[in-house]
């Protein structure tokens, strides 16, 4: 079994620069309109500081993909890598994969098929990686097993604690 592949977003590198949105939509041919990958923007108070945050919001392919589950015709449907793609010949056009989707990525263009990110399956199959992961200059957006994800988040953490304890020594 290969091991689940999946993207991971971290909030607090995220610059809204939106160049994951461009480097996806090039990748993927899309027109006005459809966006695989989206920056949404939230507000929230910093203490009492009011402070905005990014979140690009593309699909995660999900360990236990709900979309995979709902789809009542197969046409959404997961490779051994954890990688969710949609067979659009087999989509019935009925929304059931967007209404499980708990980050509601599923679009349906004019055709009234679904469609969504690939995690740029053509580019991981030769061993790359995602445009949007490519094209994020502050790495906030990172691509790999979970166990590779979760390694570097680690060390991102330990990092960032140890230039706190240094900052508040120094006072």
């Amino acid at each position: 079994m290969k091991k689940q592949l999946t993207l991971y977003v971290d909030t607090n590198r995220c610059m809204n620069c939106r160049a994951c949105e461009t480097a996806c939509k090039l990748e993927n041919s899309l027109p006005a309109g459809p966006r695989y990958t989206m920056v949404t923007e939230t507000e929230m108070m910093d203490g009492e500081i009011p402070k905005c945050m990014f979140l690009p919001m593309p699909c995660l392919h999900c360990g236990d993909a709900f979309c995979v589950k709902a789809c009542p015709t197969g046409a959404v449907r997961k490779r051994a890598d954890g990688v969710v793609l949609v067979t659009k010949s087999r989509c019935i056009g009925c929304h059931e994969c967007l209404w499980a989707c708990p980050f509601g990525v599923p679009q349906f263009g004019e055709d009234g098929k679904m469609s969504k990110c690939t995690l740029c399956a053509n580019a991981i199959d030769e061993g790359g990686k995602p445009a949007c992961v490519k094209a994020c200059p502050a790495e906030a957006i990172m691509f790999g097993s979970t166990e590779e994800i979760s390694e570097i988040m680690r060390k991102r953490y330990a990092a960032a604690s140890f230039h706190k304890r240094e900052t508040v020594a120094a006072r």
